[in-house]
């Protein structure tokens, strides 16, 4: 058996990761990045995630009427690989360009507290670290749901939009943001798409004025929503597959069936562990499965680190990068910078047009006890956004949560074009303390979405 002794070991090719090993690799550190699959080389996003499947809402957005969907689908699929395989290459270039990063691809299992050995066929190498970070991601959940397992017809998001030919007909088990964002994109592509939700409205996590104006983009654009139902089996049948259901929300029959040409199983994610021997290695894991840490993201072992979604915090990329600052403070810094620092984290979900929020809802801020004022407007109704009819895109609000007394922004809702850039501004004026009157007299560009603001926060009451 190989061995190897580095100075930092990474497992899982992610945000965090790879830029923690690129980092120590530029100060000359001896780093290994161990990666399962030679085509996850620069983790979810790029690969699975957030970028193939924002190629795809963008090309689900540009057709046009007289684009065969089907043809139009193929197209955009085949851009998708190629993106993604640009973009993976670039990310193996990034470590392989460092002479002292080592990239090993293989499937890693802990065999003591910072010892692993790496298995690839018949290849075994051992490696031992004074440093490990374990960034192996997160993986679709899959709901016990009689008919699901070894099913064709059933996909996650990752095999979905790896799937070549445009599903005529597409059944969506959960309403979250993933399962959301991929049923508006596949209704745009030409799709007939059914979503079933457990909960009795869609965007729970928004107030209901911004959650029923996003549902009815999304049903204007040819999604049905059934809320407040749970899928109880899935049975094939001569044209497809037939998700039962049982519950129903208001008008609609207590139990109930539709059928799909595929069937999205899209009811979260979970961190991937199983398999990595954590439990040789003494690092313990929460009752979610994921890697315990502390505000360090250090684990329970002394020398090893936890980043991006394998440890159970906020699933996005942007947090994933975050993390690798906070390891890489512990490791060449003070020490001091811990996830307690942040504030105003923004997301966005992809519909068209997108859904961008930071902070509170009006809906938190009343039950913390705020005295708030409120700012709302619908996009079609702005003077001063000109950008939104340049770009025929009117659809959607824009909403300001405020603090009465103190004049701070509380939070934001976007529904509206370029939001996902827009949320950036507002956040970053949360945090640090800019006044929603400040926002509202600012200099935007013209024509530019955020000069909206100027609109907007004029009308706070």
């Amino acid at each position: 058996m190989d061995a190897l002794h580095v100075d930092l070991l990474v497992i899982g090719f992610g945000k965090g990761g790879k830029t923690i090993a690129a980092a120590m690799g530029r100060r000359g550190q001896r780093v290994v990045m161990v990666e399962q699959s030679d085509q996850m080389y620069g983790g979810t996003c790029i690969n699975i995630g957030c970028v193939p499947t924002k190629a795809l809402v963008h090309d689900a957005e540009s057709r046009r009427p007289g684009d065969a969907p089907k043809h139009w689908y193929a197209r955009a699929v085949t851009r998708r690989a190629d993106l993604t395989a640009l973009l993976r290459g670039k990310n193996f270039d990034m470590l392989d360009v460092i002479d002292s990063v080592t990239v090993v691809t293989g499937r890693a299992t802990f065999a003591g507290p910072r010892e692993v050995e790496v298995r690839a066929g018949t290849d075994l190498l051992r490696i031992r670290a004074e440093t490990v970070v374990i960034d192996t991601g997160s993986e679709p959940v899959i709901p016990k749901i009689p008919g699901v397992l070894d099913n064709p017809r059933v996909t996650t998001s990752t095999t979905l939009i790896a799937t070549e030919d445009l599903p005529a007909r597409l059944v969506v088990i959960g309403g979250g943001y993933v399962g959301i964002e991929l049923a508006g994109m596949y209704a745009q592509f030409g799709s007939q798409v059914t979503v079933l939700e457990s909960a009795e409205r869609v965007f729970v996590r928004e107030d209901e004025d911004v959650a029923d104006a996003a549902r009815e983009i999304l049903e204007r654009q040819g999604v049905t929503f059934l809320t407040g139902v749970r899928a109880t089996s899935i049975r094939d049948t001569d044209d497809g597959a037939t998700v039962s259901y049982e519950g129903g929300g208001p008008g609609e029959a207590g139990e109930g069936a539709v059928t799909g040409d595929l069937i999205l199983l899209a009811v979260g994610r979970r961190p991937v562990t199983a398999g990595l021997g954590l439990e040789v290695a003494g690092i313990r894991t929460t009752d979610r499965g994921a890697v315990e840490v502390d505000e360090h993201l250090r684990t329970s072992v002394p020398g090893v680190y936890a980043v991006g979604d394998v440890n159970g915090g906020p699933q996005f990329t942007y947090i994933s990068l975050d993390d690798s600052r906070i390891v890489l403070d512990q490791l060449v810094g003070s020490g001091e910078r811990s996830t307690a620092d942040r504030g105003a984290v923004p997301y966005t979900v992809f519909l068209s047009p997108p859904l961008a929020r930071v902070g509170l809802t009006e809906r938190e801020a009343r039950k913390a006890g705020h005295d708030v004022l409120v700012a709302s407007k619908a996009v079609a109704s702005l003077a001063a956004m000109p950008r939104a009819r340049i770009v025929e895109q009117t659809d959607g609000l824009m909403k300001f949560v405020v603090d009465a007394t103190s004049g701070l922004v509380l939070g934001a809702a976007l529904l509206c074009v370029d939001s996902q850039e827009l949320i950036n501004t507002v956040a970053l004026a949360m945090r640090h303390g800019v006044s929603a009157a400040e926002l509202r007299d600012a200099i935007y560009t013209h024509p530019s979405s955020t000069e909206g603001f100027n609109e907007v926060l004029a009308a706070l009451a």
